[in-house]
């Protein structure tokens, strides 16, 4: 019988939302038995409480927000998806500001400063969520899809396909075979160039930087396009090596976009308030889908 898990002690993180660029110092604790996720917004007062389920999802533009009343927090799917691969049942987030810190772009810096003090184990058993149907959510606008069925073992797969020359077609899997602290957790979140040049004229992204995305180049830039770049990040000129990545990061997997997808399914799939124990396949998946599965799986319990 798998028990609760929670943290053995508090974690403290500070840095830029991708998005809004406010700095938040967020605080990631231990919680009593049946807790589940809960964030705090400590600079509102301390009953500003937002659970992380699905019902409580406000926003999906390009990360996924959830809202309660009148408080209300960023992305949230990285550390969702980093306490879900670790195995922690029961958190309690503080957090300062409305958007959780991106720091590398990956759920990494949550890993290396939880796992090496491990979990404490609580007294009651783990609450897994079961399925007795077959959920299905679609969007053939998009061609996406989210399939969650039931299964004795849980597993994860996604496929990604961006009609990128770049990328082509990825795929990555999660399940109990997968180390997820090393195979799925420190993979990066990206974007493409083009997209990064409209945000920033756009003042979209402004906690970007290039320490904490892939940048993929996949239409033609000059020497100036590059060099520009290069000045708003205030780095060393970059280049366009010839795999066709900005030259800001080195890969840590091949499909290293395809495993942050995942990465971002698993942290979304968290607000169904547990750990799944299911099969889900998922293709063009993103935290629209991603988070209405999830609600359907919420409205069937």
């Amino acid at each position: 019988m798998q028990l609760q898990q929670t943290l053995r002690k508090s974690y403290s993180f500070e840095g830029k939302g991708l998005h809004t660029g406010k700095v938040a110092k967020m605080v990631v604790g231990p919680a009593p038995v049946n807790t589940g996720v809960v964030f705090r917004r400590v600079d509102l007062g301390e009953e500003a409480y937002v659970k992380a389920l699905a019902e409580n999802v406000s926003n999906t533009a390009r990360s996924t927000t959830i809202a309660s009343g009148d408080a209300y927090v960023c992305t949230v799917e990285h550390i969702l998806s980093a306490l879900t691969g670790m195995g922690v049942d029961n958190a309690m987030i503080d957090i300062d500001n409305v958007e959780v810190p991106i720091l590398d772009g990956s759920a990494k810096p949550y890993i290396d400063a939880i796992w090496k003090d491990g979990l404490e184990e609580q007294d009651a058993p783990r609450k897994y969520i079961e399925l007795k149907e077959a959920v299905e959510v679609r969007n053939d606008e998009k061609g996406s899809i989210v399939r969650i069925e039931p299964a004795e073992e849980f597993s994860y797969e996604i496929k990604i396909d961006f009609n990128s020359r770049v990328l082509g077609v990825q795929t990555a899997r999660w399940d109990a075979g997968t180390a997820y602290v090393e195979e799925v957790g420190v993979c990066r979140t990206f974007c493409f160039f083009h997209e990064l040049e409209f945000l920033l004229k756009n003042n979209l992204v402004k906690g970007g930087d290039v320490d904490n995305a892939i940048v993929i180049v996949e239409h033609p830039v000059t020497k100036e396009q590059v060099e520009n770049m290069s000045s708003i990040f205030n780095v060393p000129v970059l280049e366009v090596r010839e795999d066709g990545y900005l030259s800001n990061l080195q890969l840590r997997f091949e499909n290293e976009c395809a495993r942050h997808k995942l990465l971002d399914l698993i942290g979304d799939l968290r607000l169904c308030g547990g750990f799944l124990k299911a099969k889900v396949i998922a293709e063009k998946a993103g935290h629209g889908i991603n988070t209405a599965a999830a609600k359907e799986i919420r409205l069937k319990k």
